[in-house]
């Protein structure tokens, strides 16, 4: 899962999780068939994508390859035909990291006073622009609190303010009143940028409000996805195609200066925002920004295969089960270790979408899916979602025909699954096949219990919604057997010793039984989605909806 720190338009309409689910009857063949998953077989798979030799995966390298070239092998015997570029089980991911040029400059002029210089890495830091080796801009500050406009929960930081060509800036966070997954989504650094390009400004600058904070480092590059062209088609970082041509990050002590020459209230400013209420104004101050970047381009590949529908004409309409490829590669050394094997994260993930695959390969003809189905192992999720996005942005099937994206993410299998949330499915009709699912597996259906986390957003299946298609991603949920029903405790503590870390590798915590389990519930999920004649429809009026629905043709 791609590490950040940082739902529905109203809660009334959430479709409730305890809401009694209708029965799933199944074919006794495909009953059947259900039981064939072993736990074998998911931890075979996780323990070659887990060996050291594969050196964690990092895309563009060695260990990606072989990584690709494994999950290949393995749809190819289960019968999944290709369905990547050109008639290959790959499509192509053009990669570029990009850094930004020592000494940037960012300088404040305040009252028409001589420029004052901040200092690089210690007040601020840019993120590197991709399409431009050159970036130079002097042009007035604004603040637009939390850069939010969220009409259908009538909030919006940018009425009343003139930005147009102004560099915003901005605190993260979302008011308390907004439902997490719209919180998650709102404070969501790409939606912030497309929000102050659509308002007409020409850069944006992330200020903390922690005066402990760090800023980001982003000595290590930040990555990008380059199409045919070689301009930029995917980013978390930048927005192609629009004026905003800088983004940045400004600690608490830069905010507070800046609010100080406007002779605003620090505390009385961010405590409107938190209360739900704008507080957005005019800076001061002009911003001399000058910096350079470089860039070093690279490919990768995602590997997309699918099995062919039943169905005359549900056949040309696709459903998919996805799950990131790549991990972390070789970085700093933990307890002596530094290869970052990303067993859970996300090898466990790439073992339930083969494992759903080869249960699909497995059904009799009479028992096939009426859709097609298609299988998508994705790159550069850690480095920000880049392969899903190009993905979904530019799939390999027509765009309009994808009808949903199951995705498969870090299910974190270390103790018996007994319950599961849902990730995204309360957004859609999703939450239906999900309840039937779990219904027939004995499993609960919970809420979040953990919404601080934004974990909705932090995965694959964002980069689907984003593209309108309705996505989940099933996560743990808290259930345990001795009722305690506090699983969440051991989680956060697998996750301080292990997530993101050499640790995570085969030799750790794992209850494979669990991962039995949840490839059987994916499995079903995506298998009632591609049998039901309907499509997959957005709820009404939901927020990712109303926000993204029109993208998907």
């Amino acid at each position: 899962m791609m590490h950040f720190r940082s739902w529905l338009a109203l809660a009334s309409l959430c479709l409730p999780l305890t809401a009694a689910a209708q029965s799933l009857t199944l074919d006794k063949s495909v009953a059947s068939t259900l039981k064939k998953v072993k736990a074998d077989d998911v931890k075979a798979h996780i323990q070659y994508l887990a060996d050291d030799k594969l050196r964690g995966r990092q895309p563009g390298t060695e260990g990606y390859q072989m990584a690709v070239d494994y999950v290949t092998k393995q749809l190819q015997s289960f019968g999944v035909k290709p369905a990547g570029d050109n008639g290959s089980y790959v499509q192509k991911v053009r990669l570029r990291r990009a850094f930004v040029q020592p000494e940037p400059l960012l300088a404040l002029i305040e009252d028409k006073k001589v420029p004052t210089p901040l200092r690089p890495g210690e007040d601020f830091v840019y993120y590197p622009n991709p399409e431009q080796a050159k970036v130079f801009q002097e042009t007035p500050l604004v603040f637009a609190g939390y850069g939010i406009s969220a009409p259908e929960l009538k909030y919006d930081d940018y009425q009343g303010l003139d930005v147009q060509g102004k560099i915003v800036l901005v605190v993260r966070g979302a008011p308390k009143s907004f439902p997490s997954t719209i919180a998650a989504a709102s404070q969501d650094l790409l939606m912030i940028m497309q929000n102050a390009a659509k308002h007409g400004a020409v850069g944006v600058l992330v200020a903390s409000t922690n005066p402990k904070g760090q800023l980001p480092n982003f000595k290590r590059g930040v990555y990008s996805v380059l199409d045919a062209k070689g301009k930029v088609a995917a980013s978390r970082s930048y927005v192609p195609g629009v004026g905003l041509r800088l983004v940045g990050a400004t600690t608490a002590a830069t905010l507070q200066r800046l609010f100080a020459s406007a002779q605003a209230d620090t505390a009385k400013v961010l405590s409107a925002l938190r209360g739900g209420k704008p507080a957005s104004l005019p800076l001061r101050t002009v911003a001399r920004v000058d910096f350079g970047n470089t860039y070093k381009d690279i490919e990768s590949y995602n590997v997309v295969g699918q099995l062919p529908g039943s169905d005359k004409t549900l056949s040309k309409e696709y459903v998919v089960h996805s799950a990131h490829l790549d991990h972390l590669g070789v970085a700093a050394a933990v307890k002596g270790d530094s290869i970052y094997n990303g067993a859970h994260d996300n090898a466990s993930g790439v073992a339930s979408v083969l494992e759903i695959a080869r249960l699909y390969s497995q059904l009799k003809d009479k028992q096939r899916p009426k859709r097609s189905v298609l299988f998508v192992l994705q790159t550069g999720e850690e480095l920000g979602l880049l392969g899903s996005a190009y993905f979904a942005a530019n799939p390999t099937v027509p765009k309009s025909k994808i009808v949903a994206d199951v995705n498969t993410d870090m299910p974190t299998i270390i103790a018996p699954l007994l319950s599961v949330v849902p990730l995204g499915a309360q957004h859609s009709s999703l939450m239906e096949p999900v309840q039937r699912a779990a219904k027939y597996l004995d499993l609960s259906v919970e809420n979040d219990p953990e919404p601080e986390q934004n974990r909705f957003i932090r995965s694959d299946q964002y980069s689907f919604v984003m593209q309108g298609i309705p996505a989940l991603h099933i996560k743990y949920g808290n259930k345990t057997a001795d009722g305690k029903n506090n699983l969440s405790e051991l989680v956060q503590k697998w996750r301080a010793d292990t997530y993101h870390k050499p640790q995570d590798d085969i030799n750790g915590l794992f209850d494979f039984e669990a991962g039995v389990k949840y490839v059987q519930l994916n499995f079903l999920i995506g298998y009632q989605v591609a049998n039901d004649p309907p499509r997959p429809t957005w709820n009404k009026g939901d927020f990712f909806g109303g926000r993204f629905g029109g993208a998907r043709r």
